[in-house]
């Protein structure tokens, strides 16, 4: 076997790499300074299109900063993430062709795969897409109590494909965010405790309503409880006629997941209010009519109290 590398092998090598060199390498060099530009216009605009976000949301009352700044870098994040794919993907596509692979194969097959990826993967994408939104709208955050499908619990985790969400019970419910059709925040911003008090329709309204406003200006005025108030008590007033009461609504406006802890107190303190004012709260109750069929019954019992008395 002849040596392959003979002078004229080394001759046309050279006289390739210099055809190459003086054709192509420039406008590689140029594809390779496009990305680059590509790349760095591409996060600038992030950093720009965050910036803007952060001055729409930052320094809200109902949001803390540092809630703002989280949100916005994971939704930032992904977005740079998608950019750099996308630009790669051309750069290596234009890269391909220029050093004379055929490209059309390639473009088919990927064609072919995306296409049974995203047959197969439509659920997931949907998840994806629909996550994205719900960080970006900022519906709920990690810590909320929110009704998601009509299950409620504690918002545990959010991520662009579920939500977590921990009952009561300490059941833990995930669902898929391409499957959300209802949400419901209970602790977007403020929250309120909603009552709805009895009384007995002998009593004086104003009374009650006042004592009402007292029990709730009392919790106001206490370091336990005044930081998670937000507003005095607003008394609606009579709210409607009950079977056996008056039925009077107020309300308390309080800081996010405070609402069940100040309404347990108030409920409390309110009932040893009205016990010091005798002031009735009244139950259902009924009154059962025998008919006339139980007649007998009536003259069993009267004889029964007659005989009582004679042994007296």
């Amino acid at each position: 076997m002849g040596n392959i590398f003979t002078p004229e092998f080394w001759e046309t090598f050279a006289k390739s790499l210099t055809s190459w060199i003086v054709s192509e390498l420039p406008s590689l060099v140029i594809l390779v300074i496009l990305l680059i530009i590509s790349l760095r216009v591409g996060f600038f605009m992030v950093r720009k299109l965050k910036s803007v976000l952060a001055k729409k949301t930052v320094n809200r009352k109902e949001e803390p900063n540092l809630e703002v700044e989280k949100r916005l870098n994971t939704l930032m994040g992904i977005v740079k993430k998608g950019i750099s794919i996308v630009i790669w993907a051309v750069f290596i596509m234009i890269f391909l062709k220029k050093i004379n692979i055929d490209i059309a194969p390639i473009l088919a097959g990927a064609g072919i795969i995306g296409l049974a990826v995203g047959f197969g993967a439509q659920e997931l994408v949907r998840d994806f897409i629909t996550g994205f939104f719900i960080l970006l709208e900022n519906q709920i955050r990690t810590g909320d109590v929110a009704i998601i499908n009509g299950t409620g619990g504690l918002v545990e985790k959010i991520e662009l494909r579920t939500i977590t969400l921990r009952d009561l019970s300490g059941v833990v419910h995930i669902f898929q965010n391409g499957k959300i059709n209802t949400v419901s925040n209970m602790t977007k911003d403020w929250s309120a405790m909603v009552f709805d008090i009895g009384v007995a329709y002998k009593e004086d309204l104003n009374k009650v309503m006042k004592l009402m406003k007292q029990v709730a200006d009392g919790m106001m005025e206490e370091d336990a409880y005044k930081n998670n108030i937000l507003e005095p008590m607003e008394i609606f007033g009579l709210d409607s006629f009950g079977d056996s009461a008056l039925v009077v609504k107020g309300r308390i406006k309080t800081k996010p997941i405070q609402q069940w802890t100040i309404g347990r107190e108030y409920r409390k303190r309110l009932k040893e209010t009205f016990d010091e004012h005798r002031i009735e709260i009244p139950f259902p109750h009924q009154t059962i009519y025998w008919g006339e069929e139980i007649e007998p019954l009536k003259l069993t019992m009267e004889k029964a109290e007659d005989k009582a008395k004679e042994k007296k």
